[in-house]
């Protein structure tokens, strides 16, 4: 790890080297990432780490605005009831909930993902609005899971696109909550924005 200085701001950057696609997979293996909504970013990062082996399944309501997107995850190989499921059931399933909604959507659906969150899981973010404004959001998690931040530098489009063609793109990661002590290791889910193949 190297730490940098952007203008007086220190960041810690880690390379593909430092964190290989090996030690994630060892690190995430007795993981189920959940990726709750499967719009531009969910569907980017939650094929990403599909393909480089992460056990991931979807989190998407299959009936009115929604039922284009469910519709999308079937087409992409997503077997409802194996690997699709409803927000709801997916909250449950998942250790590391990826909560990929808009901001609009993770205020309607947080009760969901809230009732679904157990003791010592992982709530990821890929912006932080719903956490930084939580008085108006009313997105609170609860002080018994990890809550991290892994932020792309760049729309899904461009994520799932570089991937796609071999390379990656930028991210930024920063951990809100280390309630189990291995938020640190679980924000290494910046593997959506990189192909190490």
């Amino acid at each position: 790890m190297v730490e940098l200085d952007f203008g007086g701001v220190k960041e810690n950057v880690i390379t593909r080297q430092e964190f290989t696609l090996e030690k994630a997979q060892k690190i995430l293996k007795d993981e189920v990432v959940a990726s709750l909504g499967y719009g531009i970013q969910g569907r980017a990062q939650s094929l990403n780490m599909r393909d480089n082996g992460i056990k991931v399944i979807i989190g998407q309501e299959k009936s009115g605005v929604h039922k284009a997107y469910y519709d999308l995850a079937v087409e992409d190989g997503w077997v409802p009831g194996e690997t699709l499921f409803s927000m709801e059931e997916a909250s449950k399933r998942g250790t590391i909930k990826m909560f990929l909604l808009t901001d609009a959507g993770q205020r309607e659906v947080w009760p969901v993902v809230k009732a679904g969150l157990k003791e010592g899981d992982a709530l990821y973010f890929s912006h932080g609005f719903s956490i930084v404004y939580r008085d108006q959001t009313g997105v609170v998690p609860p002080d018994n899971v990890d809550v991290i931040l892994v932020a792309p530098k760049g729309s899904g489009t461009s994520v799932r696109r570089n991937f796609v063609a071999g390379s990656g793109i930028n991210s930024s990661f920063a951990v809100h909550q280390d309630y189990t002590g291995k938020a640190g290791n679980r924000h290494r889910l910046r593997l959506p924005f990189s192909n190490n193949v």
